[in-house]
């Protein structure tokens, strides 16, 4: 028998993406969020969802683009930096000890030290109730080579992404693979 919780999302684990801007006067920014995902495959696009309280969202906004940047679990510290700090208040790119790039196609910086950099131009703004989501499609993808096969998409257990469970507040790896889309239930 399942046990009824209410209407709630906090049970769901969600991406841990840092999203990169410019501030108004140019300062690179960057801030975890984790109410985000694909949204859409052709094109190709992605979702966040910020509260207009965040520094970035003013960003995003003025810029019209975002980065996302995918850190690897072996940063978690340092994403979850990006999470607790504002960037009114701090350089948290200087104080978590990594490197802004300037994007080669839209005006927002990425991490440096982060193997996956998604560059985003804003599509669609939907206000939703507590957060307002910014739908922006992909420009370009970019990837360390240290996290590619010789051929085909980036390693995932290479990549290192983690999740955010809401629910406890905690962080966990994306485990191992455990077999191949699309053919798997093709045995039942």
């Amino acid at each position: 028998m399942k046990k009824s919780l209410g209407a709630r999302i906090a049970i769901l684990p969600t991406p841990v993406w840092i999203v990169g801007t410019y501030d108004k006067d140019g300062k690179p920014n960057a801030m975890a969020a984790a109410w985000a995902g694909v949204c859409c495959s052709k094109p190709p696009c992605v979702a966040v969802s910020l509260r207009k309280a965040t520094y970035t969202y003013g960003s995003i906004v003025a810029r019209r683009c975002y980065t996302v940047s995918i850190p690897p679990a072996s940063y978690a510290k340092q994403a979850d930096y990006f999470g607790i700090a504002s960037g009114r208040h701090v350089d948290k790119f200087a104080s978590a000890g990594l490197t802004p790039v300037r994007s080669d196609l839209v005006d927002a910086p990425y991490v440096e030290e982060f193997p996956l950099v998604l560059e985003c131009e804003l599509r669609h703004t939907v206000e939703i109730g507590l957060h307002t989501q910014f739908i922006a499609e992909i420009m370009d993808a970019k990837v360390d080579e240290r996290v590619l096969p010789q051929s085909g998409p980036p390693d995932v257990e290479k990549l290192e992404p983690f999740v955010f469970s809401p629910d406890c507040n905690t962080y966990h790896r994306i485990g191992e693979r455990i077999g191949e889309a699309f053919s798997m239930g093709k045995e039942i």
